[in-house]
């Protein structure tokens, strides 16, 4: 896993620029600890960071292919492409000739064997970029789900482009301009396929090509979604979701780096784990090591509440116990989650205040302490999205909704906290005005409809599920994965989601909601393909969104920054808020307005950062 970064100017000799190159792959350096590189040509500048995955010593980039003293491609890539050798082993008995062990020479092999087609063959998490002198073109690819980041801002005579948008904002002809539509993709809590809130900056889609030629940029679509009939009977339905898990983690646990995994006690971790568990010990690498985030004195002084009904500690020990992980619990306090410096690591890691508050603090930190002892981590998100695991997949309510279910009373209750009202309570009535928030969600949400694939045959409960699942693939994910990405990669870990390989999207997306739940309950198919591999407490435990503090100084503390906040005449944010409401926050005891008090912080904090203009 690694940062990427260039530079791409038909205009302008770019071998005369390297010091800007440089600055841009230094933004990088959190994504790739391990080594540095860049490559200058008359009209392309490439950077890259390495994390080093796959072989440790030939795998430096960015890499060329040459022949007869001529540079025929090079690239510079992030990710993994898990069916390497597979590939590997067919492009040799077409001819091609390898000098490293690394899935990245034979992304560039297969390019020059199969043209644009290749990306059909990779199955992994990737986004890269491809400059073919001889075409003087650059193609900048993601993968199918989007597991990887990958962001590009077009110029007159070219791009610019960033495994994140600091890269490009590193610049001298980028300014972190955001106007009245990137502030409302802000606040509104959507994922809106290649938004990047930065005026100009673009994210290319999962699933997606950008080719960059001299005449102009165009976008193709190599994967998505499809409907199709599923004939699998449920026996055979179930069967089938093993053993594709089973190839999955097979596949995923190939590295040259120690290995670990997330385990919360959760049916999806769980899953993961045990089955990778198995895989290493099989191999004779074993055990497996797991980690599982904690709060100081959470699960002695536990309280169940409407979203959480269980603490996450017992659960993940008895995973552990019943597959012989090597399991270490990483136990946080309320003042390391409201250090400022963690909190401002986190706004640096993802360039903009779109989180989960202290949710994706304890994430960062808790991937902090991994990095200690892994470089790789296996991780069971994107399950609950494509097994229908949340808890709105099953409210009726949410389901009949016109609009995304994670912005229903239920959806937004599991993200803000019971009764904790909306993310954007506390911003000023006029600029919610200005922005339409309302508006701004219902479009994005028709246009998220207008791309759903239907079979013939779908009507009802089942062709309105199908929507559910495709919004959820298509959009919720991305929210998630690039939260895991960005707080991982800050820290120097690569974290891999068996769940999100196409293949499995794909099967269970075409499996009808009927055999889904035909157990009546969350995630069924999963629940049956890996019982065995489970104890039953595990097993039936009742879905728990991943943890969050109970610790009422944390909510306090969050009261007494935003006071100050307040009492500051200069805060960037001030002119943002409702001063009223804001008041009113800090005067209330208990939950109150949480998650509104972290989004103004937040705010707040990446004003000052960034320098942001807002263009409203």
């Amino acid at each position: 896993m690694c940062g990427i970064t260039g530079w791409i100017s038909y205009d302008t000799d770019l071998t005369q620029h390297r010091a800007t190159l440089d600055a841009m792959t230094q933004t990088m350096a959190c994504r790739g600890p391990d080594a540095s590189g860049v490559w200058l040509d008359t009209h392309a500048a490439l950077g890259h960071r390495r994390l080093a995955v796959i072989d440790i010593e030939g795998g430096k980039q960015p890499m060329a292919v040459e022949h007869d003293g001529r540079t025929l491609l090079v690239t510079t890539y992030s990710g993994e492409i898990y069916n390497y050798r597979e590939l590997r082993d067919e492009l040799i008995s077409r001819g091609h000739a390898f000098r490293t062990s690394s899935d990245t020479e034979v992304a560039l092999h297969a390019y020059l064997e199969w043209g644009e087609d290749f990306t059909e063959r990779l199955n992994g998490m990737y986004a890269f970029a491809l400059w073919d002198p001889r075409e003087e073109q650059l193609l900048l690819v993601r993968d199918r789900m989007g597991i990887k980041p990958l962001f590009y801002h077009p110029t007159p005579d070219g791009v610019l482009f960033g495994s994140e948008p600091k890269a490009i904002l590193a610049h001298p002809s980028v300014r972190p301009a955001v106007d009245a539509e990137g502030l409302a993709e802000l606040v509104a809590f959507v994922k809106t396929p290649e938004h990047a809130v930065y005026r100009g900056m673009k994210e290319v889609r999962p699933g997606h090509v950008v080719r960059v030629r001299r005449e102009g940029l165009t976008v193709r679509r190599y994967w998505a979604l499809e409907a199709a009939d599923h004939t699998d009977d449920l026996d055979t339905t179930i069967a089938t979701v093993r053993g594709l898990l089973d190839d999955i983690v097979a596949r995923q646990l190939i590295a040259d780096v120690p290995l670990c995994t997330l385990l919360s006690g959760g049916l999806d971790s769980s899953v993961i784990t045990a089955l990778a568990g198995r895989g290493l010990d099989a191999a004779g690498t074993g055990p497996v090591r797991s980690f599982s985030v904690d709060f100081v004195g959470q699960t002695e002084n536990f309280k169940a509440d409407a979203l959480r009904s269980t603490p996450d500690g017992p659960y993940a020990h008895a995973l552990a116990e019943h597959v012989g992980s090597d399991h270490r619990d990483i136990v946080l306090d309320t003042a390391t989650l409201m250090d400022r410096r963690h909190r401002d690591a986190v706004l640096t890691a993802r360039d903009l205040p779109v989180g989960l508050g202290e949710g994706d603090t304890s994430l960062y930190l808790l991937f902090k302490e991994i990095r200690a002892q892994s470089t790789v981590a296996l991780s069971g998100e994107s399950a609950d999205e494509v097994f229908g695991g949340y808890r709105w997949f099953h409210d009726r309510e949410a389901v009949e909704a016109d609009t995304f279910p994670w912005l229903t009373s239920m959806g937004i209750d599991s993200f803000a906290g019971t009764g904790a009202g909306t993310r954007e309570s506390l911003l000023d009535a006029g600029l919610l005005a200005k922005l339409d928030l309302p508006g701004y969600r219902d479009a994005r949400y028709r246009e998220a409809l207008a791309e759903v694939p239907y079979r013939d045959g779908d009507t009802g409960l089942e062709r309105r599920m199908r929507e559910i699942c495709y919004l959820h693939l298509t959009r919720f994910v991305q929210v998630l994965l690039d939260r895991k990405d960005r707080t991982s990669m800050a820290v120097g870990l690569e974290v891999r989601v068996p769940f999100c390989d196409h293949r499995l999207v794909q099967y269970v997306f075409n499996t009808p909601w009927a055999m889904k739940t035909f157990d009546g309950r969350e995630k069924s198919l999963l629940r049956a393909a890996a019982r065995d591999v489970l104890p039953e407490s595990v097993a039936q435990r009742v879905k728990s969104p991943y943890p969050s503090t109970q610790d009422p100084r944390y909510t306090e503390a969050l009261r007494g920054e935003l006071d100050g906040l307040l009492a500051d005449r200069d805060a960037p944010v001030r002119p943002l808020l409702n001063a009223t409401a804001a008041r009113a926050a800090v005067a209330t005891e208990g939950e109150g307005a949480r998650s509104a008090t972290e989004v103004v912080l937040a705010l707040d904090g990446w004003l000052r950062q960034y320098g942001v203009t807002l263009e409203l």
